[in-house]
């Protein structure tokens, strides 16, 4: 290859000495313009030739070749003005100055193409993947963990371009070396300036691999409620049940203590509380959840309970358990549930309802409060009268 080029610059050089009556710089754009209407008719033939070849390939490399046209132009382009330059009459600083700037771009240009490969990868591999359907948690699994490595692998392949891009640059060169092999206040401060993104980094890793979160996940953070609605490389946007975003770093869901609803199974249990009066019928009430939840489409047929929780001095705190597929229906199922038994104890069963009472000072027998009621008064009432 070498000596092809040399063979090459050398008839660029006779033939520039039989035109000396063009200027250097019609002689240079003249050679540039060739090499690079080659570069592109050559970039249009193996890309005809690469279409041609995948056309009845599978998705990736249909979406790979599509993908990396420009990318692969960009490179093609480079190359041809390396080329031109080379065989040029241009100065030998110049093009030195020229050549060393095309091969930083074409360092670059190879881990754009790299971080697209990547890409095109999560794309048809979360393909295989149904975020809608119902029970989602094998696609939530897997397309958390591909994004996440996606974007780490996106980043690291970004560092590592730039840092072998920068090598190519003697004075920089120079100074990465002694950055880092030096201790000093400059290291130490770029420690402290990158401390963030690596731990981020490293928790975004963490989360990818153990899962703690996914996609879509329901979960309490902060003292609200919400889903994972996007995971990047360094924080989580949660979308919150009014439609607010809470945006919350990796490094949250690795060293703080949070809920998650639906880490193995969407499937959760609803709760929901009544106050009834000690004279409640405990069996028509559990009768009355039985036949609420088998009327209700949210109830996924599993979990019914009604039990008496606790006692105070004035009413009785019933549990209401009933079980539904995913955290949202278990919500609307819980507020269907206080809806409807309200209505049944206030039109049925009033005599569930929590009343007031104290106590006869003559007696000692309870008795209620107003209406009817409400105390008698009369001679044979046991009341002392002053």
């Amino acid at each position: 290859m070498q000596e092809f080029i040399s063979d090459l610059t050398g008839d660029i050089s006779t033939l520039w000495r039989e035109a000396s009556w063009l200027p250097e710089w019609a002689v240079i754009a003249l050679i540039v313009g060739v090499f690079v209407l080659i570069g592109w008719a050559a970039n249009q033939l193996v890309f005809w030739l690469l279409q041609l070849a995948v056309r009845k390939r599978d998705l990736f490399w249909r979406g790979l070749v599509g993908r990396a046209r420009l990318k692969v132009r960009v490179l093609v382009m480079i190359v041809a003005l390396a080329l031109a330059v080379t065989v040029s009459p241009m100065d030998p600083g110049p093009s030195a100055a020229v050549r060393q700037g095309l091969f930083f771009a074409f360092i670059l240009t190879v881990g754009w193409m790299l971080i697209g490969v990547s890409d095109m990868w999560a794309i048809v591999y979360m393909r295989r993947f149904n975020l809608a359907e119902e029970d989602n948690l094998i696609a939530r699994k897997h397309v958390t963990q591909t994004r996440i490595l996606q974007r780490v692998a996106a980043l690291l392949i970004a560092v590592v371009t730039l840092g072998l891009a920068l090598m190519t640059i003697g004075a920089v060169r120079q100074w990465g070396m002694s950055l880092l092999a030096s201790a000093g206040v400059v290291g130490i401060i770029a420690g402290l300036a990158l401390q963030p993104l690596l731990t981020n980094m490293i928790a975004g890793v963490q989360i990818a691999t153990a899962q703690p979160i996914r996609l879509d996940d329901a979960v309490i953070v902060e003292g609200e409620w919400g889903q994972v609605e996007e995971i990047t490389s360094t924080y989580v946007v949660v979308k919150l049940w009014d439609w607010r975003r809470m945006i919350l770093p990796l490094s949250y869901f690795i060293t703080t203590p949070f809920q998650n609803w639906t880490r193995e199974t969407a499937r959760l249990i609803g709760t929901a509380f009544l106050y009834v009066d000690y004279e409640a019928p405990i069996d028509r009430l559990r009768a009355e959840l039985e036949r609420i939840c088998r009327a209700s489409p949210l109830w996924d047929g599993d979990v019914v309970n009604l039990q008496v929780t606790d006692i105070s001095d004035r009413v009785a705190q019933i549990r209401c358990l009933a079980s539904a597929r995913n955290a949202p229906t278990a919500f609307d199922l819980r507020c269907e549930i206080r809806e409807k038994m309200l209505a049944f104890m206030r039109d049925q069963c009033p005599e569930a309802l929590p009343r007031q009472r104290q106590l006869n000072s003559g007696f000692g027998e309870p008795s209620p409060l107003g209406g009817e009621g409400g105390p008698r008064s009369g001679p044979d009432e046991g009341v002392i009268r002053g």
